[in-house]
């Protein structure tokens, strides 16, 4: 199975968001190359809210370019072979923590936005990190910090609050 197809397979069977989703659809339809940056008309790109329950805190990154507080991801490469494991490679890349999980039950949510490059149609994530992780900065980003989840609507975009929202429901937190 190519990642072209996974991604299609796991929007198919996303239930919340059904007008999003079939956006989402459409475009892959449309788009052979709707998983890739060098698609101009957008493309799917795959993020990860790290999360930590016990604490009642996320981790975020400051956007290098985009200078916005926001969720670990990013577009997706040749060697992802699922939209999940491109979500955990973007969370481990940008976070610097090895051996998160991402949270069963699939995405969490679905976002698009416009960037500087394309539309990106994100498919959202959450991933926990192993007790004792210690995050470091990447590249990528300005900052990285833990915010408890009564600071990130005054840090972040309405976006990352629905992505939190959402994650601590699944989670029941």
């Amino acid at each position: 199975m190519t990642l072209y197809d996974d991604a299609a397979s796991v929007l198919k069977e996303y239930e919340a968001q059904p007008d999003l989703r079939d956006i989402y659809l459409a475009h892959l339809a449309s788009h052979p190359d709707g998983m890739w940056k060098a698609c101009a008309d957008g493309h799917i790109t795959a993020s990860a809210l790290v999360i930590d329950p016990e604490g009642g805190r996320v981790l975020l990154t400051l956007h290098k370019k985009l200078r916005m507080w926001l969720q670990m991801g990013g577009h997706c490469e040749p060697g992802d072979e699922t939209l999940a494991a491109s979500a955990l490679r973007e969370g481990v890349e940008e976070s610097g923590i090895e051996g998160l999980m991402l949270l069963p039950g699939g995405p969490v949510r679905l976002d698009r936005h416009s960037t500087p490059c394309a539309w990106h149609l994100d498919v959202q994530y959450a991933a926990v990190p192993p007790a004792g992780a210690v995050e470091k900065i990447s590249d990528e980003s300005l900052d990285l910090r833990w915010f408890p989840y009564d600071e990130v609507a005054g840090v972040a975009d309405e976006s990352v609050v629905r992505l939190l929202e959402e994650t601590r429901k699944r989670l029941a937190v």
